[in-house]
């Protein structure tokens, strides 16, 4: 015969499976592909260190340090003021970053609910009641009436034991690190684009510039070829000829204005204005400075320092979780529940001794049919995790890919923009030589009119040469990710040892990371 356990070990031995039982979680190991070492390059062949030298303000030769931290304002590096203060602008009245910001308190909110669930859930309740009962059931002929009164207090609550409390506050908090990092990501998006616009509004507003100066010179040579004409030096047929590209050239002009009211009115979109409120003037390339330093990151830093990547990770978090709520379905749930107050048929006996009531419940449910529902939430779940999986692969690959044409495009606009220099020089020589030989009456018409077109679309070429210099710069500075993680002045988003952001991985052969 058996003896049952004194009270004192019975109640160790519950304690101790209750703690074993919730020392365990049904969430896997989480998957990430392994981060690339810092030794792989970005792009393909050898990878750039120094850009040429084109000459001219805006044709500094750019170093290339890799390894080097990025300023935490990375726009600063442009050294403009007027550009400084509309980001700034920016940054406080853009609605995106509004949206931002209020889907991340929305997150925020979420997961404080979320969290309610590890404590006891308390509710108060009175009720009053007066009614009248039927006296038939005591051989009576008319009814008796009756007051009660009842006040409680119940209190409620799920232990933890399958770790499933824990599991879906762990799936709220990643979203909420999603959130952040969105954040972020839509004010490195909002600098960016500012930036970009910026540029482009510069090298419109350079090109009218140029244009107008050639529609002057082309007004100036039509002058001297009618003069010409008058004078017998030349035919009709040159004077036509020159006021039909004087004209061609004009045409150009009012395209260049509707892109450069294009460029003013997004910029004022950017920053959270009406189109009407773009008052400013237009930026000039000569407001920009390019830097002459380019901080690069390390691969494995770059995982670290995009926020989209930092996103796609926190939701593989959250995936991750959701597969150890489906598997923790399976398993028990256990509820604990009591009631303690007072019911009385009279205020004066309220509090009564005679008047209280109690009550304790502790009950257990345990699925078991479901029509296969279970099995099919687990599968879910992980079909789910493989889809945020890829996702953030493709994230990564995208900005790797990012980063590797941004560093050969900074190479080869260097490249292209020198050689635009030379061309322009090289015409506006040959232009200046073909008007002295044109008014002396050395050379014909035809001469001189090829001289023109060539001067006129390598004028044209090298300032875009010249933007699309400045472009490039700030998308290698934005698809490194804008050095959030060197600000001081605001709260960055989570980190994991002296300010630097946990490290996530790159798009190689899968590892096992516990989460």
């Amino acid at each position: 015969m058996h003896k049952l356990l004194p009270r004192p070990v019975a109640a160790a031995l519950a304690t101790v499976l209750a703690g074993s039982l919730a020392a365990c979680s049904f969430e896997p190991p989480l998957r990430v592909p392994r981060a690339p070492a810092d030794k792989t390059p970005y792009t393909a062949g050898i990878s750039p260190k120094k850009t040429v030298a084109p000459g001219g303000p805006s044709g500094h030769a750019q170093e290339i340090t890799y390894g080097k931290e990025l300023h935490e304002e990375w726009w600063k590096l442009f050294h403009s003021k007027a550009l400084d203060e509309l980001i700034a602008v920016g940054l406080k009245n853009s609605p995106t970053i509004a949206q931002a910001q209020a889907q991340l308190k929305q997150a925020e909110a979420t997961a404080r609910a979320n969290a309610s669930i590890f404590y006891p859930q308390v509710t108060g309740n009175l009720q009053a009641n007066r009614s009248k009962a039927s006296g038939a059931a005591f051989g009576g002929s008319s009814g008796f009436r009756y007051s009660l009164i009842t006040g409680s207090v119940g209190v409620s609550y799920y232990p933890d034991i399958f770790g499933v409390n824990r599991l879906v506050y762990r799936n709220s908090e990643a979203l909420v690190k999603y959130q952040r990092w969105e954040l972020e990501a839509a004010r490195l998006t909002l600098t960016g684009n500012i930036v970009t616009a910026a540029v482009s509004e510069a090298a419109t507003e350079g090109q009218i510039r140029a244009t107008r100066a050639i529609v002057a010179q082309e007004r100036q040579l039509l002058e001297l070829t009618e003069n010409q004409y008058k004078a017998g030096a030349v035919g009709y047929l040159s004077v036509v000829t020159q006021r039909s590209q004087l004209a061609s050239e004009m045409a150009t002009l009012p395209p260049l204005k509707q892109q450069l009211a294009v460029y003013r009115h997004e910029l004022a979109i950017l920053v959270g204005a009406f189109p009407a409120d773009a008052r400013r003037q237009p930026f000039t390339l000569t407001e920009l400075q390019l830097p002459e330093e380019l901080p690069v990151s390390l691969p494995s830093q770059l995982l670290k320092q995009r926020p989209d990547i930092r996103a796609a990770l926190s939701q593989m978090k959250a995936a991750n979780a959701v597969i150890g709520e489906a598997r923790a379905q399976f398993y028990p749930t256990v509820q604990l529940t009591a009631a303690f107050g007072d019911t009385a048929s009279h205020p004066a006996l309220f509090f009564n001794p005679v008047s209280s009531i109690w009550s304790l419940v502790g009950a257990v449910s345990q699925p078991i049919f479901e029509g296969g529902k279970l099995e099919a939430q687990k599968a879910e779940a992980h079909a789910a995790y493989d889809v945020v999986y890829a996702a953030y692969r493709s994230t990564v690959l995208n900005a790797f890919d990012q980063v590797a044409n941004a560093l050969r495009a900074v190479e080869h606009d260097a490249q292209t923009l020198a050689a635009q220099r030379a061309a322009l020089r090289a015409s506006a020589e040959a232009l200046r030589l073909a008007q002295a030989s044109y008014r002396a009456g050395a050379s014909d018409y035809l001469t001189l009119l090829t001289a023109e077109v060539q001067y006129d679309n390598a004028k044209i070429a090298e300032i875009t040469a010249r933007s699309q210099r400045y472009q490039d710069t700030a998308a290698l500075l934005v698809a490194l990710g804008g050095g959030w993680w060197n600000k001081t002045d605001r709260k960055s988003p989570p980190a994991n040892t002296q300010g630097k952001p946990h490290p996530s991985a790159g798009a190689l052969p899968v590892t096992q990371v516990k989460p």
